[in-house]
């Protein structure tokens, strides 16, 4: 049965990020159809059948989409990388995340580092509640590097035994070119969409820091030319514009992070056609403990200045027009603070910006934005309807309570209103 979403307030996301322009202004209109999935029509009247939603007052957004997810590492990570908990535990706390997602109007996650195929494939079954799921498979590190997580005492080759087959690999380690390029290609046999490298160190490593460079220009290399043979792309975990640039260079098409972007980086990415995706959440978290992060050391002084480079590179970035996207990077089992990035990135620029990151950029950067990402007829229909627009509050990214409906390829899965 078709549905007909009767007189709302429609917010389309096709415009430009910088602008208030038609794409991001909210319109009113006289109803939206979803049939067999997809956005039918936006206006007109409904069709004899149609299961009518009064949608009056209702303002409707894309369906928002994480730009930097680590769904496979739900748990608290210390403990799920020492066996501390049983396989059940792991699987399940993964599922619960995956569906807090939902119900946070999260109705796509970009999966950055550890998740396998087989959580993408039983939500698309229908077995799991979830969004959908685009995911990178392994993260590729090198030996002792960020992703390379295990206790100090640990010998490196018992590191394997820590993946969990068609759940969960956090990583793959590599020290050449040719043990990158195996890597990359069982990556990709296992089903990754897209190939996610540590080039840098990270502030959750704690044998590593966000000035240490990792990975060689022919490492690196040896990652894009396989994932160029196969139509898609490297992304980067990348702190330092020493790693940044080797990375561009070796022609990888994305950076997670970025703290180091100052104005001639940013200027290279445009070039090369190299996108940003900023991670904010994850530090506030962090830094604030308001929600579980599973980690135990305390980062306290490095997040600081991560934030601060961040906000700097974010600048840089839009200054000289690169693409940029938006990612909450949270780990732990209580990721119900995924939209803070919104609020964040909403307070750091703009909600439009914020939202358009969230939506059509993603979607781009997913390789969906043929699918998914705006409000637009022909695409599917992912759709959250908001109590009251969020561009007028971003706190409302945050309040649940204000998420009346969520869609999820033209069906009703989560939101607090009565259908």
């Amino acid at each position: 049965m078709a549905i007909w979403l009767a007189n709302p307030t429609v917010i389309p996301c096709t415009g430009d990020e910088t602008d208030k322009g038609p794409g991001t202004a909210p319109r009113d209109v006289t109803g939206i159809r979803i049939d067999d999935g997809l956005i039918d029509r936006i206006g007109g009247d409904a069709e004899a059948g149609d299961e009518i939603i009064d949608a009056r007052g209702l303002t409707i957004t894309p369906g928002l989409i994480d730009g930097h997810t680590h769904a496979g590492m739900a748990s608290p990570v210390d403990a799920s990388l020492r066996h501390d908990l049983p396989v059940a535990v792991l699987a399940g706390d993964i599922f619960y995340v995956c569906g807090q997602a939902l119900d946070a109007g999260f109705t796509t996650l970009r999966d950055c580092g550890g998740l396998d195929l087989g959580v993408p494939q039983a939500i698309a079954s229908g077995r799991v509640r979830g969004p959908r799921i685009v995911q990178s498979g392994p993260i590729q590190a090198q030996t002792g590097g960020h992703g390379h997580y295990s206790s100090e005492w640990e010998p490196t080759e018992y590191f394997d035994t820590h993946a969990i087959p068609g759940l969960r690999t956090i990583a793959l380690l590599a020290d050449s070119p040719d043990e990158i390029r195996r890597n990359v290609r069982e990556s990709f046999r296992r089903g990754a969409d897209f190939i996610k490298m540590c080039v840098t160190g990270g502030v959750l490593g704690f044998r590593n820091n966000v000035e240490a460079t990792q990975f060689t220009f022919d490492e690196i290399s040896a990652a894009v030319h396989e994932a160029n043979a196969r139509g898609t792309y490297v992304t980067v975990h990348a702190h330092n514009a020493t790693g940044i640039r080797t990375a561009i260079e070796a022609g990888v098409k994305c950076i997670e992070h970025g703290t180091g972007i100052d104005g001639e980086t940013a200027q290279l990415m445009v070039e090369n056609g190299v996108s940003l995706v900023p991670t904010f959440a994850t530090a506030y978290v962090y830094l604030t403990g308001s929600s579980a992060s599973g980690v135990e050391h305390d980062f306290s002084a490095q997040i600081d200045d991560v934030i601060a480079g961040m906000e700097s590179s974010l600048r840089e970035a839009r200054k000289a027009g690169v693409r940029i996207g938006l990612g909450s990077d949270l780990t732990g089992l209580n990721q119900v603070n995924r939209a803070e990035e919104m609020k964040l990135r909403s307070q750091l620029e703009s909600p439009e910006a914020a939202l358009i990151a969230a939506t059509r950029i993603n979607a781009e950067l997913c390789d969906l934005g043929e699918v998914t990402g705006t409000i637009e007829e022909g695409k599917r229909a992912d759709l959250v309807a908001w109590t009251a627009s969020p561009l007028e509050d971003p706190t409302r990214f945050t309040d649940r309570s204000t998420i009346a409906h969520v869609f999820l390829d033209g069906k009703r899965v989560a939101g607090s209103a009565a259908v």
